[in-house]
């Protein structure tokens, strides 16, 4: 039901996507790959009258320090042995400080006055500590489609959130990709499938919204 449901698109911002400003970038074709993807869903979204939201991982400089999890302060964190180094990146410039280039969304995903942004995310998470959860219940929505970047962090994240709030969860293949590597990718979108929801591409998910607008428009009733 369209009424019902919500794109979340998951930190699809210049931090991963654009290749000259990103700070933790995804591999460039699997970013253009993720953004062409989006933009013809999100198309279909707004023209079905389906939600879109927008989190955006947004930090304080302090806060980058402060709040680093012991794991990533010891270990650092395995990308995959493809990943390339961005121009941010050899400038040493921080991920997603406050008011900086990298916050932005993509303007492949054309932002609408009518989507809503969700700017203070500081985890991995969509939902803690962020009104998304406030906003979903108010909007009256119960599935959740979700795209982004990492497919295998931040998404399934919000995949595991969604469940455990009592939303349907579909991940669209289409439009996540994982920086940690293709294995950690494809983890992640079986886990969701097997364990969590639904793992569909963006024809699939426009079919089944055709379908209800079909069979809606046909009832006995209208």
């Amino acid at each position: 039901d369209p009424a019902k449901t919500a794109v979340l698109t998951v930190d699809m911002h210049r931090g991963h996507l654009d290749m000259t400003n990103a700070t933790m970038p995804a591999l460039p074709d699997e970013a253009t790959r993720v953004l062409d993807g989006a933009s013809d869903f999100l198309k279909f979204a707004r023209d079905h009258d389906i939600k879109v939201y927008h989190a955006v991982l947004t930090m304080r400089e302090k806060e980058i320090a402060d709040s680093m999890n012991p794991r990533h302060a010891v270990g650092g964190v395995t990308f995959s042995e493809n990943t390339v180094q961005s121009e941010a990146q050899k400038e040493g410039i921080l991920h997603n400080v406050e008011g900086s280039v990298q916050t932005e969304v993509m303007p492949e995903l054309d932002v609408q006055p009518t989507d809503f942004m969700v700017t203070n995310k500081k985890t991995l998470s969509c939902f803690i500590g962020t009104e998304l959860e406030w906003s979903l219940k108010r909007n009256g929505i119960d599935t959740l489609l979700i795209m982004g970047v990492n497919t295998n962090t931040c998404c399934q994240n919000a995949a595991f959130d969604g469940f455990n709030f009592g939303y349907k969860v579909i991940m669209m293949s289409d439009c996540v990709s994982s920086m940690y590597g293709l294995d950690l990718h494809q983890f992640a979108m079986e886990n969701v499938a097997r364990c969590l929801g639904w793992v569909l591409t963006n024809d699939e998910v426009k079919e089944k919204v055709l379908d209800f607008e079909h069979r809606h428009h046909n009832a006995p009733n209208n």
